[in-house]
């Protein structure tokens, strides 16, 4: 498929940088984007010199010696799992800091910028960030599918729902037992499997570390690590609650949701619609599904959206803050929502601009004053706020 924004989004970034970062899940489409932006870019770019895959023996072999590998080169300079080797940082900045050689570097790594810190702190001011993700509703053709088998290429193209499942054990299998031992991180396979399963039956609730400690037999701090790992991977999204100025007993604990819908209903043992739609957790998926494609569509960042919650009286899944302005979402797996008492609560206490409650398909019409039914594949085809 073609993905000509995330493409855009390279060529503004190497304008103002000389090193741009795509970091994503790995198997996300970051390689894929990138030799697409080498076919097209006006940059020098010689695909035997300048492209480094550091899971190809060969290419690490190149680099080591890597100022000798790298200082001679000009034009783009590609550099593909760049979290193998952070070591490569300081270099970088050494090279990026030459006055006069137009060169650029475009590295790609399947770990966040707080996994691969030395980055961000070696290459500060030098370096600009593109976030990649799996396919999106705005760039997948079905929506039901897209929700069931995620948004990973391998499996949302796969022939067969059955197939698509495979993949997906597989990726699991890959990512514990040898993408996390690649970062450094030596934590047992089986125990965070556990863990990653657990979080499975708690998506889209508030996290609770000494609750899933307990069931696992860990102190909470080592709970919270695991989070952490799974959220600097991509795995997982901790969106965080929001506080407001009132005099209500506010919840101040993050809700934890999966970012690809696919692995969820894979660790959930889901490998078919028909076995989706009457799961337990049928509601949960498609809130999270929606929450994530949502944040996808605004293109929102991390300090950007929270969700909202009064104990025993109301919330709201998803606030947007920015510009000044406050949008707020509920998600409802339903055809006919109504009006509510946590909607009136949620928009006279967080003053929001406007409320979507958001629903499966193309729906678009006003519920009351700033409120409006919004389907998702309506939302993701012509953005937020239209009305």
């Amino acid at each position: 498929m073609d993905r000509p924004g995330y493409l855009e989004r390279i060529e503004e970034e190497l304008r103002v940088s000389k090193v741009v970062a795509l970091l994503g899940p790995r198997q996300s489409g970051k390689t894929t984007l990138a030799r697409a932006y080498c076919r097209r870019t006006a940059l020098h770019f010689d695909a035997g010199l300048n492209y480094f895959d550091l899971e190809d023996p060969g290419h690490l072999a190149r680099l080591d010696e890597p100022k000798l590998a790298l200082e001679p080169l000009r034009g783009l300079v590609v550099i593909d799992e760049i979290q193998l080797r952070p070591g490569l940082f300081p270099l970088l900045r050494v090279l990026a800091d030459r006055e006069g050689v137009e060169t650029r570097f475009l590295i790609l790594g399947s770990a966040s910028r707080d996994l691969i810190r030395q980055g961000s702190e070696t290459l500060a001011g030098r370096i600009g960030f593109v976030e990649v993700s799996p396919f999106s509703l705005r760039e997948a053709d079905d929506a039901r599918r897209l929700w069931l088998r995620g948004g990973f290429p391998p499996s949302y193209l796969a022939g067969s729902e059955e197939d698509s499942h495979r993949w997906r054990g597989n990726y699991i299998k890959t990512f514990l037992e040898r993408d996390l031992p690649a970062l450094g991180l030596q934590i047992p396979a089986a125990m965070l499997r556990r863990f990653w399963m657990m979080l499975a039956h708690v998506h889209g609730q508030t996290f609770n570390a000494s609750e899933i400690g307990k069931s696992l037999g860990v102190a909470d701090t080592t709970v919270r690590r695991y989070l952490d790992i799974l959220t600097g991977t991509f795995m997982v999204r901790r969106l965080s609650p929001w506080h407001e100025n009132v005099k209500k007993r506010q919840v101040k604990t993050p809700k934890i949701y999966f970012r690809d819908s696919g692995l969820l209903h894979h660790l959930l043992g889901v490998e078919k619609e028909a076995s989706l739609v009457v799961h337990p957790r049928l509601g949960a998926s498609w809130e999270g599904f929606a929450v994530e494609q949502i944040i996808r569509v605004a293109g929102a960042a991390e300090e950007e959206v929270y969700f909202w919650g009064v104990h025993n009286q109301g919330e709201l899944d998803l606030l947007l803050i920015r510009g000044g302005r406050r949008h707020g979402f509920e998600v409802k797996y339903t055809e006919s929502p109504r009006r509510t008492p946590s909607q009136k609560l949620a928009m006279a206490c967080l003053r929001l601009d406007r409320l979507d409650v958001v629903v499966p398909g193309p729906a678009r019409y006003p519920l009351g004053e700033q409120v409006f039914v919004t389907g998702l594949e309506s939302l993701a085809a012509t953005g937020l706020g239209a009305g």
